[in-house]
C-alpha cells in the first residue's frame, strides 16, 4: 500500500516531467516536493507549496505554474482525488475522494499488523543503545526518559525496514571512577550515602568482601549484583527486551582498550602534557583534545568510550542511535570526531534526554533512598501510563511529569482516553456473532465523521516515516489521541449495529480497521489495549 502522501508526490514529480517535456516549463532541477496537511479542512486534505518553490527557476509566476500543474494532474483518470484547487500565492490543495477512502478500508482490513510497515530502512542494520545507566543504584525517574524513548525509536526503525539491536552499555569497568567510588563505600571507605538497598547489598556480600583490598574489584563485585537486579526490572517490569547487553570491563578482558589505543598512537594522535596522555581531535570538530591515560597511567572513561565505538562500527551497523542523559551534553563533539577518525561511513545520531521534574501530588515512597525511582512511579501510575506520559514531549525539551493527570482514570486522562476507544470497539464487536468483516458494502462509508476516520487512519504510514527521519516520538502519541478523537466523534454520530445490515457491514469494517490501527499504534510505543475498562 503506498502512502497518500508519497502518491502525490509522485503524481505532482510526474506531472511537472511531461509540462517540461512539453515545453510547458523549461528544463530545470525540479525542487524537493514538500506535501503537507493544511490546518484548515477548507484547504483540504493534502497541500503542497511546489509552484512557489519554483516560480523563480521556471521564470514564471506560482499561480500560473498552479494552475498548468493541477490541468496535467487532472488529465489522466484518477480516483485519488475528489477536486484539486489552487490559491493564491500558489498552493495547490487536494482533496480525496469518498471512493479512494473507501477503499483504503480495505486495504487496512487485508494487511492487519503490517499496515504502516515500511521499506525506507532497505534491511539496513541499526542500533539503538539507551538507558545504559550506571550500575551504582536503582533506576531513577530521569532514566525512564531514555528507557521509553529508546524502545520506542527502536520499535518505529523496525516499522520502518530496518533490521534493529536494542544495545544496553554496562560502565562496570574496574579502572572506572564511579566503579571505584562504589568500591570504596563497599570497603567502608567512603563517604557516598548509602540508600538501605545498597547497604543491603553489602551486607550479603561481606563474605565476599572482607577478602578484597581492591576498590575496583570490591565495586565491580557489587555493580554485577546492581546490574542484575537493573536488567530484572528492565525484562520483568518495563518490559524491554535488549539484545545486547555490552560489559565495559569485557572490552578491557578482551585488550580492546589496549588495542584501540595503539591504534591512535601509531597514528600519531597521542601526545604528552603534564604528565597526562592526551588525544588530538580538536582538528576533527571537537572543542579541544582530551585526556585518554591519566597521571596515575589509568585509562579514561573516554578511551574505553573509543574502544566500544570501533567496535560498534566493526559490527556493521549503517545507523547508530545514542541516547544519553543530560549531563553528556559535552561528550557528543568528542565522539562525533571519534566517529571521523575512525572512518565510520554511516549515520550516527547522539539524542541528549532533558530533566523531567514530577508535578504535583508527590506521594512516592522513596524507599530505596533520596532518588525517587523509576520503580516507584510505575507503582504509583502503572507501565502505561508512565511511558505514555513521557513519550508526550521532545526528548530535547525539559518536561514536567503530571503526577495528578497520571493518576486519573477517566476521559482528561489521555491514555485512559485512548484505551478506551479501543475497548469500545470491542464491546461493539462482542454484540455480533461474527465479528470478522466481509469487507463489502464500503461504498456507503459516506457521512462525514466516516470520512474523517479513514482519512486519520491511512496518516499512520507518514507518522512512522516521518518519526524514523527526525525521531520526535510524541508525534505518534499526539496521533493516537488525535484518531481516539476521531473515533469517538465517529461514535457519537454513527451508529454501528443498525437495522440497516448492509450499513451495519460497512462500519463494522471500518471500526475494526480502526482497531488494527489503534493497535498497531499503541504497540509502538509499547501501550497495551484492553477489551474492557
Amino acid at each position: 500500500m503506498t502512502q497518500v502522501r508519497e502518491e502525490i508526490k509522485n503524481i505532482i514529480e510526474n506531472s511537472l516531467k511531461i509540462l517540461q517535456k512539453e515545453g510547458v516549463l523549461s528544463e530545470f532541477n525540479i525542487p524537493e516536493i514538500e506535501i503537507e496537511h493544511p490546518e484548515e479542512k477548507i484547504h483540504g486534505d493534502y497541500s503542497t507549496n511546489v509552484a512557489m518553490a519554483m516560480a523563480k527557476i521556471a521564470k514564471k509566476s506560482p499561480l500560473e505554474i498552479a494552475e498548468n500543474l493541477k490541468l496535467q494532474i487532472l488529465k489522466p483518470k484518477s480516483e485519488l482525488f475528489e477536486r484539486i484547487e489552487v490559491v493564491e500565492p500558489g498552493f495547490i490543495n487536494f482533496f480525496l475522494s469518498k471512493e479512494y477512502l473507501q477503499k483504503q478500508v480495505e486495504e487496512i482490513l487485508k494487511q492487519k499488523k503490517n499496515f504502516g510497515q515500511l521499506k525506507i530502512g532497505k534491511s539496513q542494520k541499526a542500533q539503538v543503545e539507551f538507558i545504559s545507566a550506571n550500575p551504582t543504584g536503582s533506576l531513577h525517574i530521569g532514566n525512564g526518559r531514555g528507557a521509553f524513548f529508546g524502545d520506542t525509536i527502536a520499535n518505529v526503525l523496525q516499522k520502518s525496514g530496518y533490521k534493529v539491536t536494542r544495545e544496553y552499555y554496562i560502565n562496570d569497568a574496574k579502572v572506572n571512577t564511579q566503579i571505584r567510588t562504589l568500591g570504596q563505600t563497599a570497603l567502608g571507605k567512603g563517604t557516598t550515602y548509602l540508600t538501605e538497598d545498597l547497604k543491603s547489598k553489602i551486607q550479603n556480600l561481606k563474605s565476599k568482601l572482607e577478602k578484597i583490598s581492591d576498590e575496583g574489584e570490591a565495586g565491580h563485585l557489587l555493580a554485577q549484583i546492581v546490574h542484575k537486579e537493573i536488567r530484572n526490572f528492565i525484562e520483568d517490569k518495563l518490559k524491554i527486551k535488549f539484545n545486547n547487553w555490552v560489559s565495559e570491563e569485557n572490552l578491557y578482558r578482551k585488550s580492546k582498550i589496549k588495542k584501540i589505543y595503539n591504534w591512535l598512537k601509531n597514528k600519531n594522535l597521542v601526545y604528552q602534557k603534564e604528565g597526562a596522555e592526551w588525544l588530538r581531535i580538536s582538528q576533527y570538530g571537537a572543542q579541544k583534545d582530551e585526556v585518554i591515560i591519566r597521571k596515575d597511567d589509568n585509562p579514561t572513561y573516554f578511551l574505553s568510550d573509543i574502544a566500544y565505538h570501533k567496535d560498534k562500527f566493526d559490527r556493521g551497523f549503517q545507523k547508530i542511535i545514542n541516547i544519553w542523559g543530560a549531563d553528556h551534553q559535552g561528550h557528543v563533539p568528542k565522539i562525533k570526531a571519534i566517529a571521523k577518525i575512525l572512518g565510520f561511513k554511516g549515520n550516527l545520531d547522539i539524542l541528549i534526554s532533558q530533566i523531567i521534574r514530577l508535578k504535583g501530588g508527590l506521594k512516592l515512597s522513596k524507599r530505596k533512598g533520596i532518588i525517587i525511582t523509576l520503580d516507584d512511579l510505575i507503582d504509583e501510575v502503572g507501565l502505561d501510563v508512565a511511558r505514555f506520559f513521557y513519550l508526550t514531549k521532545s526528548l530535547n525539551t525539559q518536561m514536567e511529569f503530571d503526577l495528578e493527570l497520571a493518576k486519573v482514570e477517566g476521559e482528561k486522562n489521555p491514555v485512559y482516553y485512548i484505551q478506551y476507544a479501543h475497548a469500545r470497539i470491542c464491546s461493539i464487536l462482542r454484540k455480533i456473532q461474527n465479528p470478522k468483516s466481509k469487507i463489502q458494502n464500503l461504498e456507503l462509508l459516506k457521512h462525514q465523521t466516516e470520512l474523517e476516520l479513514i482519512k486519520q487512519l491511512i496518516r499512520l504510514p507518514e507518522i512512522i516515516e516521518d518519526t524514523a527521519k527526525d525521531f520526535q516520538v510524541q508525534r505518534i502519541s499526539q496521533y493516537a489521541i488525535d484518531l481516539a478523537n476521531v473515533f469517538h466523534q465517529f461514535y457519537r454520530d454513527c451508529r454501528v449495529l443498525t437495522d440497516d445490515k448492509n450499513l451495519s457491514e460497512a462500519r463494522l469494517a471500518l471500526i475494526l480497521a480502526t482497531k488494527i490501527v489503534l493497535q498497531n499504534t499503541l504497540n509502538l510505543i509499547g501501550i497495551s489495549t484492553p477489551e474492557r475498562m
